[in-house]
């Protein structure tokens, strides 16, 4: 096994490592996957695995039904919060330009044991969040056409026939974008950015659509409403913030694409703040523009029904099926990037012999430059996962949630042993330069705050996801142990993990060069 920390090689002043792939080989490995994405595309990934316009759809409710108007302000907090995270994450980008970023990252900082776990949980939280991102499409569809309802007349997702229909369309969804990952990173990335630019133009004539039907000012993010009088508004305010912490995370896409993206140490970094800065911004343009615009903030449906309450009081048709057409589409990109960015996680560690069948798992199609297992793979399990919803929703909707705290998690096995290099005078050397002979991302002086504060904010939020709370994890009452599935599962997925762990196997290519 290699030494605890594998550093990066350096990378010469005036840019003496000729192009991409010749700064790949000096980490020892091969350049095999397709090197084509642009600056957009590095940006499209990270802003179509958050998407918006897809989860703010769907959370908006939980948010609201907590900590009413109010709960607006945990989405700045959340975001200050992970702009920390990504400030580290753009760092690391710059210096370590490889596909499977968090596992890649934590690995060089932490050691190998250390990457492996922070590799494992992402793997297993990114294939829910793929589940759950494709079963949003029965939230959206059905209200499009009603020939999308096939299974039964209920199209509410908690109901039998609306949670089978659900595994139905994502299951179709899962198929559609398993296939797109294994035909090549063009076809990926062109129909991710059509639909990021969708995406976008949907985002804008939402909150021009709310601010055009103001029905009160701004200052209603002042309101606290009616929630939270027991035990107390405070505590009403810090559960509503799990609205924003399950929106804003997966900015780092662009940096497990990086073996993918033309001068990734100057690229990835930039869209990887980019991307979770458009869409802090965009986010908190329309949660303010429907608190503004909903008909009524007290009679109880825009917790129920979060932002189609809003949508329907203010659009007739056809604007109305427009515009959930453009949700449909960002329900599309946003299952894609999630499945993508899980595919080159699995493919990297599987290139350096960490999973099972990694002979296989880590082969890339010469053709369309793609790791085409991987991609089959998580598009088989993610449709089992679904299956879960079939059986029981309120199980489905846990395990999303708490997929969330192992993405936190994840992130922490980067920022803390990220912070005790620090601590130890990481990054070493002087200025270094990208292809290009231009300087990287660095946070100099600032380096260390950031990084303390990163890993505090990361730490108190995986405690708030984590706290059993009937209310999130059981709000129907009818299964109790489910307010304790965060804490069991992921001691379940640590077990898990220890057993799968890849005893006696020798990473190849193991890289102990630089600083």
């Amino acid at each position: 096994m290699p030494s605890a920390a594998v550093h990066a090689p350096p990378v010469p002043s005036g840019g003496a490592t000729a192009d991409d792939s010749g700064d790949l080989g000096a980490f020892g490995y091969e350049q095999q996957l397709h090197r084509k994405l642009g600056k957009f595309a590095s940006f499209a990934a990270g802003f179509s695995f958050v998407s918006i316009l897809t989860t703010i759809f769907q959370l908006f409710g939980l948010g609201f039904g907590f900590a009413g108007p109010a709960f607006f302000w945990t989405w700045p907090v959340v975001f200050v919060g992970q702009f920390m995270v990504a400030l580290n994450f753009a760092e690391l980008a710059a210096r370590y330009p490889i596909s499977g970023a968090i596992y890649q990252w934590s690995r060089r900082m932490g050691g190998e044991v250390v990457g492996w776990f922070a590799g494992w949980f992402m793997i297993l939280a990114q294939m829910v969040t793929a589940s759950a991102a494709a079963i949003a499409l029965q939230v959206v569809l059905p209200n499009v056409w009603s020939g999308f309802q096939i299974l039964g007349e209920d199209s509410t997702l908690t109901s039998a026939s609306g949670a089978a229909n659900a595994v139905l369309l994502g299951s179709v969804l899962l198929v559609l974008t398993t296939f797109i990952n294994c035909i090549g990173v063009n076809w990926m990335s062109r129909i991710n950015n059509i639909g990021v630019t969708c995406e976008i133009v949907g985002v804008i004539a939402v909150v021009g659509m709310f601010l055009t039907h103001a029905q009160r000012g701004p200052q209603v993010v002042f309101d606290t409403g009616t929630a939270g009088t027991d035990p107390g508004y405070g505590w009403a305010w810090i559960v509503s913030g799990l609205m924003a912490a399950y929106v804003m995370v997966g900015f780092g896409s662009a940096g497990e694409l990086a073996e993918e993206t033309r001068n990734p140490r100057r690229v990835a970094p930039r869209t990887i703040r980019l991307a979770l800065s458009v869409s802090a911004l965009g986010g908190g343009l329309m949660i303010i523009g429907a608190l503004m615009a909903a008909p009524s903030l007290t009679d109880g449906r825009l917790a129920a029904e979060g932002l189609p309450y809003v949508l329907s009081s203010i659009l007739s048709s056809p604007w109305g099926t427009l515009l959930l057409a453009d949700v449909a589409v960002a329900v599309f990109v946003c299952t894609l990037a999630i499945q993508t960015a899980a595919s080159r996680l699995v493919f990297s560690m599987a290139r350096d012999g960490r999973l099972p069948a990694s002979q296989v798992l880590s082969k890339v199609n010469a053709r369309t430059g793609t790791p085409i297992a991987p991609s089959v793979l998580i598009g088989i399990v993610c449709i089992a996962i679904l299956a879960v919803n079939v059986g029981n929703s309120a199980i489905f909707a846990t395990l999303s949630s708490v997929c969330i705290i192992l993405i936190y998690l994840a992130y922490l096995m980067v920022t803390v042993p990220l912070l005790l290099r620090r601590l130890k005078g990481w990054p070493h050397g002087g200025p270094q330069v990208d292809v290009d002979g231009r300087s990287l991302f660095s946070l100099g002086r600032l380096g260390l705050p950031v990084n303390i504060l990163a890993v505090g904010y990361g730490a108190l939020m995986v405690v708030n996801l984590s706290w059993p709370r009937a209310e999130v994890f059981d709000p129907g009452g009818d299964y109790p142990l489910l307010r304790w599935a965060a804490p069991v599962t992921v001691a379940a997925v640590i077990a898990l993990g220890i057993l799968c762990f890849p005893r006696g196997r020798t990473v190849p290519n193991p890289v102990t060069i630089g600083a």
